[in-house]
């Protein structure tokens, strides 16, 4: 990884002379993700926001695009005298997008050339805080903004069912982000937190010695968890049509809830990301400085892996994007491997001339948007692959694959700012595993992709729904069946056992070992008190069962509480 971080130095210092307007990037669970999704789909045919496959969203990028169809509501017109954004409010602009409109414009002012119409507070603390509704601290200067602003999350209930506890959540820190010069964009945020979750929630900490979503954690009274969740990047440009970022967080491949290419569940990690976007083009590079499975024992020096990923999207047509994804994990001895520094896709002929030790995977995505309210999308991912085997014997073991379908409905049967989700997701055996436990897709004991590793079929309902402008009423159902390991026998559901370890070659099917099944049901109900500050009271059950234990695992989950500039957290496993 030094010659990435060489090659970030010698960027940082010549780019920027040359660099255009830089942007930073749109914070992980923030509410303009939902937005970005209704703008994209109600529109249709703005090709700009098709690119949003690829998270998170660059704020310079969606700001102007949400601009352009706020000027539409206002007479703009094209060359020809044409409306050319009027498909967005002929569907019906509520007062509730009128809000969520204004609010993500003021989150992100510092890219915002139009209308500031109630950014500003009534009555700023000591004339220095809250000068504007967001930001506890912003400064907006010719060749500098800052955006400062606290971090806080005070969360309690309990726990019925075969467990009763009571679980809470407290989290404190700070978030920054800003500019110099319009040429090197900044954030950072690091946020304390101690938290006893639900009893599902510490199997899952304790079986895999990392809290889901952070990783590192020191034990807290007992049964709760102590963690920081740091993050930070600087972000510059290139060239006019080039992107650059570099830093510590996550990122996300994909339009589902889920993603079986890379999501944004697991540990934060220590990246490079080049992205290209022209004419109907949108080309990412990510380089990344990952941690194979470990159990830390006292303060010790940690071993690395690595991983290179590219994913290409293409504007086939003014509502449908299609993309082409591949990536591979590799180890060598804590050294990062010069050939897959290649910016040019295909990583498969690079991984086969260097010896193919390592896991390559390759995938396709697509999404369409239909009709103002409809986006159907999907993912197909290959891990292995033999085409003879698939046609003689599909339970063979090397048919490792994984697919996505879904589909989002917005203003669902008519009714304004109800927006539905429903997805599917079906994991083969044995995918993302490996022949050695360096080159498995995960990252600091948890998966890069879908938290369930494989060996897995899953159902995902989401409703969102905003009656009011400041009422947030959001909903989940998740079933799923998997095949877990069984007297000792690997079948293929846990991406971190060695592929070698299983005991047959052929009779593989998804469920198959001791099959698992999983009901997990969620609803909170939010208030937005002030801008970025919510009331939350949520109601959570989930029913989990084995064939070698029958007897189901029953978790009722009550809480209420209040949090400033943070998403919510969700038991969603």
């Amino acid at each position: 990884m030094q010659i990435i971080k060489s090659l970030v130095k010698t960027l940082f210092f010549v780019c920027p002379a040359i660099a255009h307007a830089q942007s930073t990037y749109i914070n992980q669970g923030a509410k303009d993700n939902h937005f970005v999704d209704r703008l994209e789909i109600k529109q249709q045919k703005n090709t700009h926001l098709n690119f949003s496959t690829l998270k998170p969203y660059n704020r310079r990028a969606i700001v102007q695009q949400a601009e352009f169809i706020d000027s539409a509501r206002l007479g703009y017109t094209d060359s020809t005298g044409k409306d050319k954004y009027a498909e967005w409010y002929d569907q019906g602009f509520s007062a509730v997008d009128e809000y969520n409109l204004n609010s993500f414009l003021m989150n992100n002012t510092e890219w915002v050339t139009g209308r500031r119409e109630g950014f500003n507070s009534k009555r700023p603390i000591l004339k220095t805080f809250y000068k504007t509704k967001p930001n506890f601290l912003e400064v907006k200067t010719r060749d500098f903004f800052l955006a400062l602003n606290p971090v806080l999350q005070f969360e309690g209930g309990a726990e019925t069912g075969t467990t009763k506890q009571s679980i809470y959540r407290n989290s404190r820190g700070v978030m920054v982000r800003g500019m110099i010069a319009r040429k090197v964009g900044f954030s950072s945020s690091i946020v304390e937190n101690q938290e006893r979750g639900p009893s599902f929630y510490q199997q899952q900490v304790n079986g895999f010695r990392a809290v889901p979503g952070v990783g590192f954690y020191k034990p807290f009274k007992t049964t709760g968890y102590d963690y920081f969740d740091a993050r930070g990047s600087l972000t510059f440009n290139a060239a006019k049509y080039i992107d650059i970022q570099f830093g510590y967080d996550k990122n996300f491949i994909g339009s589902g809830y889920r993603s079986l290419f890379l999501s944004d569940w697991g540990n934060s990690y220590l990246f490079l990301k080049l992205n290209t976007k022209i004419w109907k083009i949108n080309y990412q590079n990510l380089f990344m400085e990952l941690m194979p499975q470990f159990r830390k024992k006292g303060d010790t020096l940690l071993d690395r892996k690595y991983a290179a990923m590219h994913h290409l999207s293409m504007n086939v047509t003014k509502w449908l994007n299609v993309g082409l994804f591949e990536g591979v994990i590799f180890g060598r001895k804590n050294r990062f491997d010069f050939q897959y520094l290649n910016p040019i896709i295909f990583y498969r002929h690079i991984e086969g001339s260097v010896g193919s030790p390592d896991n390559a995977l390759a995938g396709i995505d697509f999404k369409a948007n239909i009709a103002h309210r409809f986006q159907l999308y999907g993912q197909f991912l290959l891990d292995e692959f033999i085409l003879s085997k698939i046609k003689n014997d599909g339970t063979n073991w090397v048919n490792k694959w994984g697919i996505q379908a879904g589909v989002k409905y917005m203003d669902a049967f008519g009714i304004a700012n109800l927006d539905l989700q429903f997805e599917t997701n079906r994991v083969r055996p044995f995918t993302y595993s490996h022949g050695d436990t360096i080159g498995n897709y995960t990252h600091y004991n948890q998966p890069l992709a879908h938290p369930l590793g494989s060996n897995f079929q899953e159902f995902i309902g989401i409703v969102h729904f905003q009656p009011r402008p400041k009422w947030y009423i959001n909903a989940k159902a998740i079933y799923f069946i998997q095949g877990l390991d069984s007297a000792g026998k690997n079948f293929g559901g846990n991406p971190f056992e060695d592929y070698r370890s299983r005991s047959m070659e052929t009779g593989f099917t998804v469920g198959g070992g001791n099959k698992a099944t999983c009901f997990n049901g969620w609803m909170q109900v939010s208030y937005e008190l002030r801008e970025n500050i919510y009331l939350d009271a949520s109601f959570q059950y989930r029913t989990y069962k084995t064939l070698l234990a029958p007897v189901k695992t029953n978790s009722t989950l009550i809480t209420a509480g209040i949090r400033m500039n943070l998403f919510r957290k969700e038991y969603d496993f």
